[in-house]
């Protein structure tokens, strides 16, 4: 008769020592912007903004939408548009190892639109905060040698009257 092993919940996963190597958030970020954007290291965004001014009238008819290692890949909001477009693939590709001086691409791939919203698209909204207006409190600075001036809590109060006197 075969035992019943008793179930002692999930398995745990043993790292090799190797694989837990504990990294700073910077080596994190580059390791993982380097994966995501290959040898490049963010140049491509820079593209992206550049896009009208380094393509011209040849923008307004191709619209990036990202790329696939060494393929550069472009929209067009209708065939005919993208089998015209596929004539100035050389002087796209020129123009675009021109700006990043050095050949980053060798290869235009043309897409339809479909509603996606091309990279150079994006608008960033930034939200202008106001600084909130605080009312003094009435009985303010009564506790300041109540606490430790070394003290977490003695630094923090003194920080906080500091606050009202300033104003």
């Amino acid at each position: 008769m075969a035992r019943k092993q008793k179930y002692n919940g999930p398995k745990k996963r043993v790292f090799h020592p190797r694989q837990r190597k504990v990294r700073s958030l910077n080596e994190a970020m580059g390791q993982f912007v380097s994966v995501m954007d290959g040898e490049y290291k963010l140049m491509i965004p820079r593209l992206w903004k550049a896009w009208p001014d380094l393509m011209g009238e040849l923008a307004e008819f191709a619209k990036p939408l990202g790329h696939r290692k060494t393929t550069l890949i472009l929209a067009a909001e209708d065939s005919v548009a993208a089998q015209e477009l596929s004539y100035f693939a050389p002087e796209i590709l020129e123009r675009i190892n021109s700006f990043f001086g050095k050949e980053v691409f060798d290869k235009v791939l043309f897409e339809l639109l479909n509603g996606r919203v091309p990279l150079d698209g994006y608008e960033l909204n930034r939200t202008e905060f106001k600084r909130a207006k605080i009312k003094k409190p009435g009985k303010l600075g009564g506790l300041k040698d109540k606490f430790d001036p070394e003290s977490a809590v003695g630094r923090c109060y003194l920080k906080y009257v500091r606050l009202f006197e300033k104003s």
